[in-house]
């Protein structure tokens, strides 16, 4: 099983092992957030795939960099070199929790902002008669980000479609549109307002076939499942530390050899060495610091004795077991409430813990707004899934949408359902 955090072995034979993790009421005792009270009820955040809470770890972090090493980079005094080193040791932990390598990792204001920066970098050395591929079921962070090339430099953009019904994309119908002038593939590896999930390895290798390259937005997809870029062998992945209990900074990885060539839009006297060159002016310090707090945060949750990757390794196979049993019971309770119709694939499929749904005759703010009142927040509307949004017909009135973080318990999920029973029932 990929997911087993590590193996320890004797004379006689190898045995699997994977470090204990905290449970939610130890993890929850962490997040202070959770302390706050609306109407008389204890909040249930459930509004995670939009940004998750943020424990104290990873506040004292940021607090302790610009209380105490606040200072810019790459000069000759004490808090510019510790400065230096918190971006390094970031680079570092970032790199770990993406399986890569500190020099393949850059940072940025947020993911939109470093794939529009990745995309006119790219979009010079490409012209009318390129093509890119890019889905119906993504974000438009990956999407307006590539279409911005029909425009300034003449590139044809190609659709996977989606499937309404099972909430998926078929990758057969990418290789249909891959050809030998297709540049780059951009795909999602999960959707923030379905939940499915998915095969970006598979993605990345017929890209790869056609002699493309393969962009992977990561955001939703890293905060409920490790990600691995060797195993998936995509050029390029980016994130956001907010989805997975950081700050608002966003991550680009991308293969060391790419960044080295690629001609980034800079200032001239800016560093020329990878992966400082893909960076653009000052950048948020103390979220970098942040980032790598978060990581160390996830990873904190598994017993110590591991190597990182691994401890993060158990965090997510935990986490992911428990949101599971979770979504099982969401999806179960909403279905039997007349009116609630769920988007997306089942629990049994490959899918985060996100779930979406509309009721009947009540438009989504109404429903995000009454449960608010009780307390349980969630989010409402598109979600910058516009195109999903638009193939269901929901871009107006949008849809409700529910997620599960490490800090969720069954209590909170009956609060869900019990809301959503209420309104259904007035």
């Amino acid at each position: 099983d990929p997911q087993v955090a590590f193996f320890t072995s004797n004379k006689t034979s190898m045995t699997q092992v994977a470090p204990m993790v905290l449970g939610t009421s130890e993890i929850r005792s962490l997040f202070p957030a959770l302390e706050r009270t609306h109407n008389g009820f204890p909040v249930a955040y459930f509004d995670g795939p939009g940004g998750t809470q943020v424990p104290r770890a990873v506040v004292t972090a940021m607090s302790d960099y610009l209380l105490h090493h606040n200072a810019n980079t790459h000069w000759a005094y004490p808090t510019s070199a510790e400065t230096d080193a918190i971006i390094e040791q970031s680079r570092q932990a970032v790199a770990e929790f993406l399986n890569a390598s500190a020099d393949e990792v850059a940072f940025g204001q947020n993911m939109t902002s470093l794939t529009f920066h990745l995309s006119r970098a790219l979009g010079r050395q490409w012209g009318a008669g390129d093509e890119i591929i890019v889905t119906e079921l993504d974000h438009h962070a990956n999407v307006d980000t590539w279409r911005a090339l029909e425009r300034d430099r003449g590139i044809t953009i190609r659709v996977v479609p989606l499937d309404i019904e099972s909430g998926t994309i078929d990758l057969q119908d990418l290789a249909n549109l891959l050809s030998n002038r297709t540049k780059l593939v951009a795909i999602g590896a999960a959707s923030n307002i379905l939940g499915t999930v998915n095969d970006v390895k598979r993605a990345a290798q017929l890209a790869h076939a056609a002699g493309a390259l393969c962009f992977v937005d990561a955001v939703h997809y890293a905060s409920h499942n490790l990600v691995d870029v060797k195993d998936i062998d995509c050029d390029f992945l980016a994130c956001s530390a907010y989805k997975f209990y950081g700050p608002h900074v966003g991550i680009l990885y991308g293969k060391r050899h790419l960044l080295d060539i690629i001609d980034f839009p800079k200032l001239r006297p800016s560093p020329n060495n990878s992966p400082d060159r893909v960076e653009t002016g000052t950048q948020s310090h103390e979220s970098i610091a942040g980032a790598a707090a978060a990581v160390d945060f996830l990873a904190s949750l598994a017993a110590e004795g591991a190597p990182r990757r691994e401890r993060l390794r158990a965090t997510f196979t935990t986490l992911h077991d428990r949101h599971l049993e979770l979504v099982k019971r969401l999806w179960s309770g909403l279905a039997e409430i007349n009116g609630v119709h769920i988007y997306g694939p089942p629990p049994e499929a490959a899918r985060t813990s996100t779930i979406s749904f509309t009721l009947k005759h009540c438009p989504s703010e109404v429903v995000a707004r009454v449960l608010a009142d009780k307390g349980v927040f969630v989010s409402n509307g598109d979600f910058y899934a516009l195109t999903v949004a638009e193939k269901l017909g929901l871009a107006e009135e949008g849809l409700v949408r529910v997620g599960c973080a490490c800090y969720t318990t069954e209590d909170e999920i009956e609060r869900v359902i019990s809301g959503v029973r209420d309104l259904a029932a007035a």
